[in-house]
């Protein structure tokens, strides 16, 4: 019981490829929500994609405001956040749904024009693999880990650094499901597609760098 909330910012232009990447699973997630925060460059999914289901929202509300409405609107035992701009392996869904722990982390496969600035952001984390870069995740958190629906909303997705404009999302939500003894599991498979790309490059200060790194 698994749902993907695929989460679009400006990536309207790509989106269609993280869809089909769903759509073709060998094992289908029970839900697919589509939530276009603000932009309205993904007007044209629907038409294409009428078996999923669609959050267009009126005005942008930023990252850590979206993806707690959006949480809040799940009611599977698991769930799963990915960017428009990625994309799952095609057996990513199967093997996640054999999963019992809290949480499930896995590994990424970094691709795209800029893949190699991965190489300065989290030196010696990543290493070539025909022609991308395999980003070892073993037991650490990333965007797109699967955990548990109901302790995911018990923590949510609110807290922001001190600067209080970069949100922390995952990393917040990561460290207080492990003070409250969430179990881990963790597979040593590439199921993610991280496309690195001029809309996504961000640039972060360098005292916020450490957390990114972890």
């Amino acid at each position: 019981m698994i749902t993907v909330v695929i989460a679009s910012y400006k990536y309207g232009h790509l989106a269609a490829h993280c869809i089909e990447s769903l759509l073709s699973q060998t094992k289908q997630p029970e839900r697919i929500l589509f939530v276009d925060d603000g932009i309205a460059d993904c007007n044209h999914l629907p038409a294409l994609y009428p078996e999923i289901e669609y959050i267009f929202r009126p005005t942008n509300l930023g990252t850590v405001d979206n993806f707690q409405d959006t949480l809040s609107r799940v009611e599977t035992e698991y769930v799963l956040f990915i960017g428009a701009d990625n994309w799952l392996r095609s057996d990513a869904i199967e093997l996640l749904s054999d999963a019992t722990a809290d949480i499930v982390t896995y590994d990424i496969v970094v691709t795209g024009e800029l893949k190699e600035e991965m190489l300065a952001r989290v030196p010696g984390q990543t290493h070539p693999q025909f022609g991308n870069l395999y980003w070892d995740r073993q037991n650490q958190h990333h965007g797109s880990m699967m955990y548990r629906t109901t302790l995911g909303k018990e923590i949510g997705y609110k807290k922001r650094f001190e600067d209080g404009f970069h949100p922390q999302e995952d990393w917040n939500l990561w460290d207080k499901m492990l003070e409250k003894g969430a179990t881990v599991a963790s597979l040593k498979q590439g199921l993610l597609y991280y496309r690195r790309h001029r809309e996504n490059y961000l640039k972060y200060d360098p005292e916020i760098l450490p957390f990114l790194a972890g």
